[in-house]
């Protein structure tokens, strides 16, 4: 990406602090092209993290100090992520705040920009510097059908990315990374927070907003996703289903509207028919591919490679193939 044009502050959230996931690494990509990027974290950052916040260009880690009676998940609640970005932004009298575009981040960007009276972008597809100096967010409205540029009017812009929106560079050199605390105090009421529950993230799956490939069944699959996870592992892509598998009780998540919007380097749609609401969800994707045994399936007007066939014998193959292919490489 280009050298900044304009002496901005650019800050990242980094949630959480113990890993830098390669959304945060785009992120680091763009703020570079906007002026001086730092970055955001409640808790102290890993070792690892630094390392990898130092080869991004980031000099300075801004560690907010928060009430002790804030424990465990309470930390992480978007009321307080939201208090932390707007305390951060009147410390450093930063222009720009980035942050990845999961719920709980787009939640908390929308809390902030309240609270500073930023102009907010959720869900942008790339970010950049306008003529006349202004950020630019693009972004795809209407079910991924209308391609449009949002200018940001106020002294402060908010905004959270979609994964996949620029490949992660490195800094042309590595710095040495500080982290400097700051005090942060929580005025808002503040819900109960229960006891997690939820499958703990898949250190070997990326999750399915952030990655760059991601491989989902729909009802084709019958309720067998044993296919659609043996691809997405040999590819180590993200696993997703459409709303009517997840309706069945069959997966956990699905893709779609009013579901997990995907913006995938890679998408492969098996035994999903494609109805206007999946669509909407991964219409974004850069390479759309569909695996289906209906010729006539809605998903083939807008995919690249249509590939008409039984899942369960088309998946498989395909997961050989690559398998062996790694193993040559």
């Amino acid at each position: 990406m280009s050298e900044p044009t304009h002496n901005r502050t650019v800050l990242v959230l980094l949630d959480p602090a113990t890993e830098v996931r390669s959304s945060v690494l785009e992120l680091l990509t763009i703020g570079r092209s906007l002026g001086r990027v730092e970055a955001v974290t409640l808790e102290a950052p890993s070792v690892e993290a630094l390392a990898q916040l130092g080869a991004y260009g980031v000099e300075t880690v801004h560690q907010a100090e928060l009430p002790a009676e804030l424990r465990g998940d309470a930390r992480h609640l978007s009321a307080v992520v939201a208090e932390v970005l707007a305390a951060a932004v009147r410390l450093t009298d930063a222009d720009v705040v980035l942050a990845p575009s999961t719920f709980a981040a787009k939640e908390a960007a929308a809390l902030a920009g309240r609270a500073l009276g930023a102009g907010v972008v959720i869900d942008a597809a790339g970010v950049t510097s306008g003529t006349d100096g202004r950020v630019v967010a693009t972004k795809r409205v209407f079910a991924g059908s209308w391609d449009t540029a949002c200018e940001v009017t106020t002294d402060v812009a908010v905004l959270t990315v979609r994964a996949n929106a620029v490949v992660a560079q490195p800094a042309e050199a590595a710095v040495a990374t500080e982290v400097e605390g700051f005090a942060v105090t929580v005025d808002a009421p503040l819900p109960a927070v229960a006891a997690r529950t939820a499958t703990a993230r898949d250190a070997d799956r990326p999750t399915l907003e952030e990655a760059a490939i991601v491989v989902a069944g729909g009802r084709g699959t019958g309720g067998d996703f044993g296919p659609v996870t043996e691809l997405a592992d040999a590819l180590g892509a993200a696993v997703g289903a459409s709303r009517d598998a997840v309706f069945e009780g069959w997966f956990d998540r699905y893709v779609g509207q009013t579901g997990v919007t995907v913006a995938p380097r890679l998408y492969i749609g098996a035994g999903i028919s494609g109805a206007p609401h999946h669509r909407g969800g991964m219409q974004a994707s850069q390479v759309v591919v569909a695996v289906n045994n209906d010729p006539e399936a809605p998903i083939f007007e807008i995919c690249d490679f249509a590939v008409v066939g039984d899942l369960s014998d088309v998946l498989p193959q395909a997961a050989e193939v690559i398998r062996a292919h790694k193993q040559q490489a």
